[in-house]
């Protein structure tokens, strides 16, 4: 089995744009901003041996904010330009109750048949309640980014950062990885 880690996707790869104090998702590849540091810390997590899947919800697809081209048009271009293997999205919305929406683990669930993945020695990087509360009930260990965004925090998470880049250096440091001489 191999170990993975799991990412959400806005917030965590890439920017938001916050209103009224909670992230929302770029709207269009050309808003789509990679966050300092994701490169290089996708590429220590692949050099020590991790499958990269990001696992988003992405509802406005199901309100009608967005489109799937929109969507799809994002996470190709984030896969072409960073070492990751997948990208699973769940387009629905609550009231659709699919097995896919984080909080639930379907996602996380999908990608372990697909890639033999060993969840309990798997992450989980999110950067809200719902991330991390799946990345919980899929049995993976989780990290929360902390933006301070004005909405519910994880009622727990195994750590918290403040970047993916913070997140994979203790990744890193608890699976006594030594990586580009960090």
């Amino acid at each position: 089995m191999r170990r993975a880690v799991y990412l959400d996707r806005d917030g965590v790869i890439n920017s938001v744009a916050i209103r009224e104090g909670k992230p929302h998702p770029p709207s269009a590849l050309d808003e789509l901003k990679i966050l300092p540091g994701v490169k290089e810390a996708l590429n220590d997590l692949k050099a020590a041996g991790f499958l990269l899947i990001v696992v988003t919800n992405q509802p406005d697809v199901a309100r009608g904010k967005t489109s799937l081209t929109i969507v799809n048009s994002i996470n190709n271009y984030l896969k072409d330009k960073l070492p990751l293997d997948a990208i699973y999205t769940c387009f629905h919305d609550d009231a659709d109750q699919c097995e896919c929406r984080k909080p639930k683990p379907g996602l996380l669930l999908a990608a372990r048949e697909a890639f033999d993945i060993d969840l309990n020695s798997s992450y989980m990087v999110g950067d809200r309640w719902r991330d991390i509360e799946a990345g919980r009930r899929a049995g993976c260990k989780t990290f929360f980014v902390d933006h301070g965004y004005d909405e519910e925090k994880p009622k727990f998470s195994d750590y918290t950062t403040s970047s993916l880049r913070d997140a994979s250096r203790l990744i890193l440091k608890k699976e006594n990885v030594n990586v580009s001489g960090k």
